[in-house]
Parts: C-alpha cells; sequence; structure tokens
C-alpha cells in the first residue's frame, strides 16, 4: 500500500516534537529562575526561552502550510529534507537564544532558508502550473 507524503508527515511530527520540547523548556526555565507563572519577565534566560518558544510558534503556520505545499505540488523527499534543516535550524535558534540573545543568528537563517525554499517553492510551482494548465 503506498503512503504519500509519508516522509513530510514524519517531518511534520518531528517538527512538532521540536515545539514541544520548546514548550517544556519553558516551564524547566521557570523553576530555575524562581519566577512562578504568569510572569514574563525579571529573569533574561527565561525570557529568551520565552522568546524562542512564542518565535517559532509565529513560524509554525508560515512553514508547514509551505512545507505540505511543496510536498504536494514539488516533491516529496525535497520538502522533508527541507523541513529536517528547519528543524535544524529551529533547535540551534532556541538554544542559542537561551544562552544569548546574540547567538540565535545563525539557528535563524538556517530555518528562515528552509522556509523560504518551501514557501517560494510551492508559489513558484502552483503559478507554473496554473499558467501551463490553466486555472
Amino acid at each position: 500500500m503506498q503512503q504519500p507524503h509519508l516522509l513530510v508527515a514524519l517531518v511534520t511530527l518531528l517538527s512538532l516534537l521540536t515545539y514541544f520540547w520548546m514548550s517544556v523548556r519553558v516551564p524547566a526555565a521557570r523553576i530555575k529562575a524562581g519566577i512562578p507563572a504568569p510572569a514574563m519577565t525579571g529573569e533574561p534566560v527565561l525570557e529568551r526561552t520565552i522568546r524562542a518558544h512564542y518565535n517559532t510558534l509565529e513560524w509554525l503556520p508560515i512553514y508547514l502550510v509551505s512545507l505540505w505545499l511543496f510536498a504536494i505540488y514539488w516533491n516529496d523527499m525535497v520538502a522533508a529534507a527541507m523541513g529536517g534543516v528547519w528543524i535544524i535550524g529551529r533547535i540551534a535558534y532556541a538554544l542559542g537564544y537561551a544562552a544569548d540573545a546574540a547567538k540565535r543568528g545563525p539557528g535563524f537563517l538556517i530555518q528562515s532558508i528552509a522556509t523560504a525554499v518551501l514557501l517560494f517553492g510551492a508559489l513558484g510551482r502552483i503559478v507554473y502550473i496554473m499558467a501551463v494548465v490553466g486555472a
């Protein structure tokens, strides 16, 4: 039985597990800093951990929609590979940001490039199909 987009489905779940890992880091940072919820400020490591978590949430809709549209209209394996790059970038971003805000750049750049490839690749392919096939 053929399972279309199996790799992208797996990468999607791994992406969500990455986000879950980031969400678990927030209460751990709270405990370490001695700052109970709902406080959001007071300890720089906590603030950076929360910001990395929220920033990932902000990127998830752009990334996940682009991932799936790229897989559907272009190539499943390339989409899955770009998803893997995105995960690596987000992990590097979260770890770098928690250590020092100045260290978030490389991870952010990696995930941004992966997202751009997926987004503009899907968009380009859809526009191409519409122009050739007509819609």
